[in-house]
């Protein structure tokens, strides 16, 4: 007999330190009601923030300094949500220090990080998954259910962008390229599929100011890229932006069947478009509802698939509150850490999905040259 969702979130807790707190504040709430979690400890380079967020949550284990979590006995695990420089050593650090990693996207900046976390993972046997959004978003958990159902049909071509303007964002932005951060376009195309990217090409397209283009060394305002995906005759394209082009913010993804197809909303907070094949023409498009997913969680979490806790912070100004997906990613986490199998997206998919905008930028550079992601990514 398969067991209910009730037992197998029964039985061991984990003890996670939270590494970073102004987006990754959000999880504390989440991690202090899921039945498999024990929220031990939390750290911040700011002191006085750091027991802001201690005394808001009764959280008295608090660390400035990532080197005394990992050399805490008592953590299973850390989640970071650091700034994105910090992601690589940070998962490395841990994954050496006998730590398993939840960390927030992308899981790097250079292929050779990205090979280093899965070499890790694979010689200690460590789980690591990036936390990425998207894939565990409401649209994307129906489009995932109306494809295993049939109900799309064959995919044909998908397509995917994330226009966002980062002005009055941490400076550090200011120094990445737009494919750097391409994972909220990646993901939904190959996990949808459950594929892996064989190979890119992308192109670069107008310019951003000079200060943008000195401390990033990028001169483009948008990177446009199009991925094969390994083993099927299915393409994608996906478009990214952060500076100098003017457009709403969004993370659309756009899944063409040929039974049905879904079209992201052109602007936020409208209903979103499914397409039916064969209709008379006037009802062929029709506004839809995207359900909630909450019963796919415990129910001491599922209140967060709507729930905010800081809905001043830009992630969720700009990101809608990232779709429900944040219970999802607490859960997949722990259970596959309970269950001891590889979360989704384990090492190297979250290697594969990162290195997609790594070598897109590298093949942009080239102008538009197909890139080869690596070898390492692919198995």
């Amino acid at each position: 007999m398969t067991p209910s969702l009730s037992e197998r979130s029964s039985g061991k807790q984990f003890q996670v330190a939270m590494v970073g707190l102004g987006f990754g504040a959000e999880f504390l709430p989440i991690y202090q009601s899921h039945p498999n979690a024990s929220l031990a400890a939390i750290c911040r380079r700011n002191e006085a923030e750091l027991n802001r967020i201690g005394d808001a949550f009764g959280i008295n284990r608090r660390y400035t300094k990532y080197e005394e979590v990992l050399s805490d006995p008592e953590i299973d695990f850390v989640h970071i949500n650091s700034p994105i420089g910090d992601h690589a050593w940070m998962s490395i650090e841990a994954l050496k220090a006998g730590k398993h990693v939840m960390c927030t996207v992308p899981m790097a900046t250079s292929v050779e990080d990205c090979q280093r976390i899965c070499e890790l993972v694979a010689e200690t046997g460590l789980k690591y998954m990036m936390a990425e959004t998207v894939v565990y978003s409401r649209e994307f958990l129906f489009l995932k259910e109306m494809y295993e159902q049939g109900e799309l049909g064959k995919i044909q071509y998908m397509q995917a962008s994330h226009p966002q303007d980062m002005d009055g964002w941490p400076d550090y932005w200011e120094r990445m390229v737009p494919m750097h951060y391409a994972t909220h376009v990646v993901s939904p195309v190959l996990g949808l599929l459950n594929g892996r990217a064989e190979y890119v090409s992308c192109l670069g397209s107008g310019e951003v100011r000079d200060d943008i283009r000195e401390k990033s060394g990028c001169s483009f305002a948008v990177e446009s890229c199009h991925l094969k995906i390994a083993e099927s005759n299915v393409a994608a394209h996906l478009w990214r932006t952060l500076y100098d082009t003017a457009r709403q913010y969004r993370e659309s993804f756009d899944v063409y069947g040929t039974k049905k197809s879904f079209e992201w909303t052109l602007v936020e907070g409208e209903e979103h478009v499914l397409h039916t094949a064969k209709k008379p023409e006037p009802e062929i498009a029709e506004r839809i509802t995207i359900p909630d997913y909450a019963h796919l969680l415990p129910e001491s979490i599922r209140k967060f698939t709507q729930s905010i806790e800081d809905a001043g912070h830009l992630s969720f100004i700009q990101g809608g509150g990232h779709g429900g997906s944040h219970p999802h990613l607490v859960h997949e986490f722990l259970s596959a850490l309970h269950e001891d199998r590889d979360p989704w997206p384990n090492a190297t998919t979250s290697a594969n999905w990162t290195c997609v905008g790594i070598c897109a930028h590298e093949s942009a550079q080239k102008g538009g040259e197909i890139v080869q992601l690596p070898q390492f990514t692919l198995v």
